[in-house]
């Protein structure tokens, strides 16, 4: 205060110190104001912003203390709070804090594309999209792109790692990416990272009981706004597992590696594609799941009309009964003899093809080691067998178990699939049988390295199957395999897969799929992908007489409801025979799709499903419920309003149910418009199916 006009008041010695103090204010204040800007860019908040094209649904990317994080909107209020993004990186620690921002580049998406088969035939992409560099300031000042894609029902995400010097070879030990679940949710889930791969029965807890889980995970606030998180375009990284720090916080776990690293790639290299998938209810989420479809890259293979969707039979339910073996011996079901026994009975019933297993050399050794995929077993002429198949029309249904030995069956891929295409077969069922973490494989010097179904070898492995099957003109049906992830769209080969409990849990499962089964898959693992449940068991009948906890018209629900591209009719040939009605359904029911609709549905509890076969006008519908009796009213309203249809159902019948009579059920005929309301009964763990034909 006294270097004022006051000042003048003082001595020579205090006036000159003012008149210096004076002069130098200047740079004092700008040098505060250098240091406040670079203490600014390296603590304040940088945001930016991406809305879906409807604009209802935002993904905010911002720093926070240094760290990059992330958040999703809906309406202005938040379903993913704030959430953390990082990696630790091998060799140079966590990639996570000391962050800033860079300036985001936009574009906008908004086309329509025709899927060769699936469960529409048209699928709409439009997406906002932003891609924001997150750039480290310490000295090494690595940057990664995070690349955001926004829809009106979900958001897709990853990190795209640009050609820099510091991360030229990129080994990651881990993923740290978040997501925080805002308001309080139940959650539907399997475990990851438990031996028996996918194959669980789905759990129903609070979102704050969850464990580490596989994706899809579905979550149900409780104001009734649905989430699934899951991943697409899988193609040369890990699988991630879901695991929960605290709360409702979840960050991602990579599966194992047999390496010190759990994902290596050389730049430019990105991950896949984090989804979140946000909807009003059950049967909006399904819908949104064509998000995985659109995060994947177009077809790869050119010209794939020789992919062909339809409806097999197989030897293989017997060895679930345990009245045949894949083993040659006095039980072998793979013999000739059975086999063209088969082939007779698809091409009298309009089958495409027959699926064969046990018909090679090798089974069943220690993880697969002498597994010959070129070389029948003596009880099995395979010449003589494909000559059959092809004189009646009929295809083989090749079969590849490995017993998880993915490193021997890449060592004999071409010869493999070069036999397959002499002996004419155009599709196989490979498999995978092996607790997780026994995936066996070796490297160029012989040492051998166990690996696991979901990590970055096998992701790798499953693109080379497809592959090279392509270039043999070959369809692949995935058994233990990795989660599907849509990457169907780019290599459309792979037809199907299983990657969850399906109908030989109901043969010997302890315990047996429940009634609340099917009604969980479709809002929770059909979301990622067609799954080869193998139905149609109309005998109802397990291992030594198992009563299978499901109705004879369940087991025809189940055709339209759990969509595969390939659907076997699974059940012993002369069990058919005994049901003449549940087998005309059968028979009739497509397996390719010009659209789908879910009209209805509660996770757990039931679903309502209605396709339309592709290219034709005739609709059906699938009904499933749980262990409780449901009566259902189906609105036709999407059915064409100027024609007339006859729906044809197949219902559980009065005294039915799993607690009833299992094969009570009912066949009828009413004439329909759209106006019509179908209301029907579906008895406890039963269902219905029905068939919509126009009136010519």
């Amino acid at each position: 205060m006294i270097c004022t006009d006051n000042a003048k008041g003082f001595g020579v010695a205090v006036r000159e110190a003012c008149r210096h103090l004076r002069a130098s204010i200047p740079l004092i204040l700008g040098m505060l104001l250098l240091t406040h800007a670079a203490t600014a860019s390296a603590r304040d908040d940088i945001t930016y912003r991406q809305c879906s094209p409807e604009g209802r649904l935002c993904f905010v990317v911002t720093t926070v203390e240094t760290m990059a994080t992330y958040r999703v909107e809906r309406d202005g209020k938040m379903v993913i709070a704030p959430s953390q993004l990082g990696f630790m990186l091998r060799g140079a620690g966590k990639w996570e804090r000391s962050m800033r921002l860079g300036e985001p580049v936009r574009r906008s998406n908004d086309e329509t594309w025709e899927q060769p088969w699936g469960e529409s035939r048209l699928v709409t992409d439009h997406h906002n999209e932003m891609s924001v560099p997150i750039i480290e300031q310490r000295k090494a000042r690595r940057a990664i792109n995070l690349v955001v894609r926004v829809f009106d029902s979900g958001v897709g995400f990853r990190f795209e790692f640009p050609d820099h010097p510091q991360l030229r070879d990129v080994m990651i030990d881990e993923e740290l990416t978040e997501f925080v679940i805002a308001g309080d949710a139940e959650a539907w889930w399997i475990p990851g990272g438990e031996w028996n791969r996918y194959e669980y029965i789905y759990s129903h807890t609070p979102a704050r009981e969850v464990g580490t889980a596989h994706s899809p995970i579905t979550f149900r606030r409780t104001d009734g706004l649905h989430i699934a998180i899951h991943e697409a375009a899988l193609a040369d990284y890990a699988g991630f597992w879901l695991q929960r720090i605290d709360g409702q916080r979840f960050r991602t776990r990579l599966a194992p590696s047999s390496q010190p690293w759990k994902v290596r790639g050389d730049a430019p290299f990105h991950t896949p594609w984090r989804v979140i998938l946000i909807a009003e209810d059950a049967p909006a989420l399904y819908a949104a799941s064509d998000i995985i479809l659109n995060l994947n890259e177009p077809n790869k293979l050119g010209d794939v009309s020789w992919v062909r969707p339809h409806k097999y039979i197989g030897i293989w339910w017997a060895m679930h009964l345990d009245q045949w073996s894949w083993n040659d011996g006095p039980k072998h079901g793979g013999t000739t003899e059975n086999a063209l026994r088969y082939i007779d009975f698809a091409a009298e019933h309009g089958f495409g093809s027959v699926l064969i297993e046990g018909w090679n050399v090798g089974w069943w050794s220690e993880s697969g080691r002498n597994f010959k995929f070129a070389e029948a077993v003596p009880g099995h002429d395979m010449d003589r067998v494909s000559a059959y198949a092809k004189a009646k029309g009929i295809e083989i249904m090749g079969h590849h178990e490995t017993a998880g030995n993915a490193g021997l069956y890449e060592r004999q891929l071409e010869a493999a699939y070069d036999y397959y295409e002499r002996q004419g077969v155009r599709s196989v069922k490979t498999g995978y049988v092996a607790d997780a973490g026994g995936v066996l494989r070796e490297d160029p010097d012989g040492t051998e390295r166990w690996e696991w179904h979901d990590g970055q070898y096998m992701a790798r492995h499953h693109v080379r199957i497809a592959q090279a099957a392509a270039e043999h003109r070959i369809a692949i049906n995935a058994h233990e395999p990795i989660k599907d992830t849509g990457m169907r769209r780019t290599y459309p080969n792979l037809l199907t897969r299983e990657g969850a409990r399906g109908m030989e849990y109901q043969a010997w499962g302890e315990p047996p799929n429940p009634a609340s089964h099917e009604p969980t898959l479709l809002f929770t693992r059909m979301l990622s992908g067609p799954f080869d449940l193998t139905p149609g068991i109309v005998s109802l009948e397990g291992r030594d007489g198992r009563a299978i906890p499901s109705t004879l018209a369940r087991q025809l629900a189940d055709y339209v409801v759990i969509y595969s591209p390939l659907q076997m009719a699974a059940d012993l040939p002369e069990n058919y025979l005994k049901q003449p009605d549940a087998f005309e359904f059968i028979k009739r029911v497509p397996v390719d799709w010009e659209q789908t609709r879910v009209l209805e549905g509660r996770i757990g509890e039931y679903a309502i499903v209605a396709r339309q076969r592709r290219g034709g006008n005739d609709w059906w519908i699938g009904g499933v419920t749980n262990s409780k009796r449901r009566e259902v009213a189906i609105d036709l309203a999407f059915i064409d309003p100027g024609a007339r249809y006859t729906a044809e159902i197949w219902r559980d019948g009065p005294g039915g149910g799993i607690e009833g009579d299992r094969f009570a059920m009912v066949r009828e005929t009413r004439e329909v418009t759209s106006a019509s309301k179908l209301s029907v009964m579906m008895e406890a763990g039963g269902g219905f199916a029905i068939s919509l034909r126009p009136v010519e």
